[in-house]
């Protein structure tokens, strides 16, 4: 796999923590960089990992995964997708509950959530002739990138539209399940 095709692939395989991460940063109040980069590593690290997990499981189980994989994926972004909107439409939004740190196993599971896309890919990657720890480095770092440039933008699109962007955060995990559903 040449370095273009690599680097397509690991910021397409970002896109939905980028989704999820405007979306977190809805619920976040006086949020810092500091925190933007946290929650990018999170979701770097967890983006790194699904990919060597699936190019494992690749290797030794790929009959029986491939045939549910898509399912198990669109699960967890629906699930994801829909406690963000029901979180959006709560009435009576108020300040008092938006945290200024988000704990470290929601924040994890919604990493493994938007990164079962990259664990698919990684099952794929099994058959093919590919350095799969570059690969994989790749898609941690786009992930990484993306998330954190995802909570900066909510940043500044959040105070815009409310409690709405957490739903559109909700409404893109769901339309992204739905994709690879498809």
């Amino acid at each position: 796999m040449d370095i273009l095709a690599m680097l397509i692939l690991a910021f397409g395989m970002s896109m939905d923590a980028f989704a999820a991460s405007i979306g977190k940063s809805a619920s976040l109040h006086h949020l810092r960089f500091r925190e933007a980069i946290r929650i990018g590593l999170i979701f770097g690290l967890v983006g790194t990992t699904t990919p060597l997990i699936g190019w494992g499981i690749g290797l030794y189980a790929s009959q029986y995964i491939i045939q549910w994989d898509h399912w198990i994926t669109f699960s967890l972004l629906f699930i994801l997708g829909m406690c963000m909107i029901a979180e959006g439409v709560k009435k009576k939004p108020s300040e008092e509950k938006k945290v200024k740190r988000h704990g470290f196993w929601l924040l994890v599971f919604t990493a493994i959530a938007t990164s079962l896309d990259a664990m698919t890919v990684g099952v794929s990657l099994a058959f093919l002739q590919v350095n799969i720890v570059h690969t994989a480095i790749a898609i941690g770092c786009a992930t990484m990138i993306m998330a954190t440039l995802g909570i900066m933008v909510g940043r500044f699109i959040c105070p815009l539209l409310g409690k709405r962007a957490e739903i559109l955060g909700g409404m893109a995990l769901i339309g992204i399940g739905i994709n690879i559903l498809l």
